[in-house]
């Protein structure tokens, strides 16, 4: 009997610890992949999301990334291939990714599929963002206390809301403490184009502007401005040493906060991916000022400091009143945008220089 006890016992042993070993296993297993729209190398977007690839690997993930994927039927080719290879979760990181995320992953149910920047959700599809429009905010203070001419010029992509809530948070942030600074615009109609960044940023220094801000994916903006002796902010990753001589600080992403939460939620089992969204703000870390460079003043710096500190207690950078470039009044005293106002913003705050079409 005790030889019975003792063999059942044995038995029960290996079981558990063969479950435990199959269950690390399917840890060191989980593979995640991501869809580009830029190269890794733009010093900008896709190298931000892809330092938060690599976080995931220092997590024992497999990864695997296609870079400078356009947004149509070569992302789909891509994302189904990656489906196709049997990955646990594939990042799509651009809008124009939405609607070709939500077809493929109706093919592959079992797969998780994560959408970068979009509002489109389904059973195995979550979006991810953040409020990137707060370190803009604050980057706009430093613009309207440094610029002599008052005039800020900003690169900028592509005409989704999302871009103009940027350049309004910018702007917002610059007349806050200089009422007569305007931000003027040059459309580029590209996420990543260093030659029409370059031109875009060369022809607002032309108009008078004597800070460069860019919405753009490369650092092209930030040596026009070099160049020519002038300031010039980032955009998504520290890319100071590519304008040493120019660069102020850069609103940036650290999007290994959500990448890294996506593989825990996964390792515990997290089935309800239709009502994630994750859209947070400089308190949760997944957006921040890069550290100031030395020609940011002390003063400025800590006033900027305290501003943050503020924002992460209350956000209240959209709130009324708020006039458009006409001078009407589009929110009234005392009101606060809503987050679908925010992610469907079609008008231009007060002090911006420049058209939508």
């Amino acid at each position: 009997m005790r030889k019975i006890t003792s063999l059942l016992i044995l038995i029960l042993c290996m079981s558990f610890v063969l479950t435990g070993y199959s269950s690390a296993q399917k840890d060191e297993q989980l593979k995640a992949a991501f869809v580009y729209v830029g190269p890794i190398g733009d010093s900008g977007w896709t190298f931000a999301h892809n330092e938060g690839r690599k976080a995931l690997e220092e997590m024992g993930v497999q990864s695997n990334a296609v870079e400078s994927v356009p947004e149509g039927a070569e992302a789909e080719r891509v994302i189904t291939q990656f489906a196709s290879e049997g990955y646990d979760v594939i990042f799509t990181t651009s809008f124009g990714y939405m609607d070709t995320t939500i077809k493929v992953a109706e093919k592959f149910p079992n797969i998780v599929f994560g959408h970068c920047s979009g509002y489109k959700r389904a059973k195995n599809v979550f979006t991810y963002f953040g409020r990137m429009y707060q370190p803009k905010y604050l980057a706009g203070m430093i613009a309207g206390k440094m610029t002599k001419t008052d005039k800020i010029g900003y690169v900028a992509p592509v005409q989704i809301p999302e871009v103009i809530r940027l350049i309004n948070a910018f702007t917002l942030g610059a007349r806050s403490v200089n009422p007569n600074a305007e931000v003027r615009i040059v459309w580029t109609g590209a996420w990543v184009d260093p030659t029409l960044e370059m031109e875009a940023a060369n022809a607002l220094i032309d108009t008078g502007c004597d800070i460069i801000a860019t919405g753009a994916d490369s650092a092209a903006p930030m040596q026009a401005a070099e160049k020519k002796g002038l300031y010039s902010f980032g955009y998504d990753s520290d890319a100071r040493d590519k304008a040493p001589k120019s660069f102020l600080t850069a609103p940036m992403w650290d999007w290994s906060v959500v990448y890294k939460d996506v593989i825990t939620k996964i390792k515990a089992g997290f089935t309800d991916w239709e009502n994630l969204d994750y859209w947070d703000g400089l308190e949760s870390g997944i957006v921040k000022l890069a550290p100031y460079s030395k020609l940011v003043p002390l003063d400025i710096q800590e006033m900027v400091d305290a501003r943050a500190e503020e924002l992460m207690k209350n956000d209240d950078i959209f709130v009324g009143p708020i006039k458009d470039q006409n001078g009407d009044v589009k929110v009234q005293e005392g009101v606060k945008m809503t987050d679908k106002e925010l992610l469907s913003f079609d008008w231009f705050v007060e002090g911006v220089v420049g058209t939508l079409k």
